[in-house]
């Protein structure tokens, strides 16, 4: 006879045996996806190349043919900074939600992209131009200066740094150094000039120069989420779940501060600030993968590179010739998700 117990054990067990199966085949399906779209964005663009044209390019290049060259030196570069920014923004704000359990915790709502885009634009504007070294110095500096600032603003007073206070201070902080990026922007048309697009969240004209500089500061901050991930998902369960476990909270909310700093700052000097896709991704990939940080970060990867490369192509193809910004695609999205947000989720 079986006992109530004994059922209960078996479908616990089923669901487990599930879960670990459904995951990675999951995970794989997405990658998959963002393989598709890939192909697809490579082939759109002034002039729609065919995928055949794409295999060549890839894997018996020729110089003297022109839809070549554009393959590897303007599309491919462009979709691997998207594929780049996209991962990079989504873990960014998945690692921040998981840290603060504040279901709007992104680095554009925050002012983490404000302050790394107010450092470029005010280098640019008093050094005339910088070299992509300087320019990411500038970004990862901007990110953390803006990070501390936040949460010692949603510190101060009774509570400490609570949902609510860190969402108004990070609007606030973003609002007033906005302000005066948009106020260089005016002053001074040789910055204009130089970033106008970039400003606005942009993939145009990003080559492997900006991959290569910018790119592996970002791999080294999804190395990291993922090595994080565990301790991440016991804090997002409440800090006395994590102290009551032994965790030293302090000391892993620093390691992954560094990471969300990397990725971030990394994400910004390559594109300028793009919005709303660590606000979006994560939760997303919570409703998928549940809240295990584990899968939380592979996923919000993968769903972010895909979510910025579809805005990306759409933005090319909807105006043709012309371009919408990938940060203009992204915040028709964004901005009724973060209503959305602030009506229901946060408390």
């Amino acid at each position: 006879m079986t006992t109530p117990a004994a059922s209960v054990s078996r479908s616990g067990n089923g669901r487990l045996i599930g879960r670990a199966v459904w995951l990675p085949v999951g995970l794989l399906v997405a990658i998959i996806l963002l393989v598709m779209v890939l192909a697809i964005s490579i082939t759109q663009g002034a002039a729609e190349l065919r995928l055949s044209t794409i295999y060549e390019a890839l894997f018996a290049y020729d110089a003297t043919v022109f839809d070549h060259l554009i393959i590897r030196t303007v599309r491919l570069p462009r979709v691997v900074a998207g594929v780049i920014i996209g991962a990079g923004l989504a873990v960014a704000g998945a690692l921040m939600q998981g840290l603060t359990t504040n279901p709007l915790a992104s680095p554009d709502i925050l002012g983490i992209s404000a302050g790394a885009a107010f450092a470029v634009v005010l280098g640019t504007f008093l050094f005339g131009g910088a070299p992509l070294l300087v320019t990411g110095v500038l970004a990862m500096s901007g990110a953390a200066v803006a990070a501390i600032i936040v949460y010692a603003l949603a510190s101060a007073g009774r509570g400490g740094a609570t949902p609510a206070k860190l969402t108004l201070s990070g609007v606030i902080f973003a609002m007033f150094t906005s302000a005066f990026t948009t106020a260089i922007l005016i002053l001074d048309r040789n910055t204009f000039e130089q970033i106008r697009f970039w400003t606005v969240g942009s993939l145009a004209g990003r080559d492997w120069e900006q991959v290569l500089w910018f790119g592996p500061l970002v791999l080294v901050g999804l190395i990291g989420a993922l090595l994080l991930s565990r301790q991440i998902t016991t804090i997002s369960l409440g800090q006395d779940v994590a102290k009551g476990l032994g965790q030293n909270t302090a000391v892993i909310k620093a390691f992954a501060a560094l990471m969300v700093i990397l990725l971030a700052g990394g994400s910004v000097a390559i594109a300028g600030p793009v919005a709303f896709v660590g606000l979006i991704v994560p939760h997303v990939a919570r409703v998928v993968c549940g809240v295990d940080y584990r899968w939380i970060v592979p996923f919000t990867a993968v769903i972010g590179a895909i979510l910025v490369t579809v805005a990306d192509t759409v933005g090319r193809v909807v105006l043709r010739p012309q371009e919408i910004p990938v940060g203009v695609m992204l915040a028709f999205v964004g901005a009724p998700f973060f209503i959305y947000l602030a009506r229901w989720k946060i408390r």
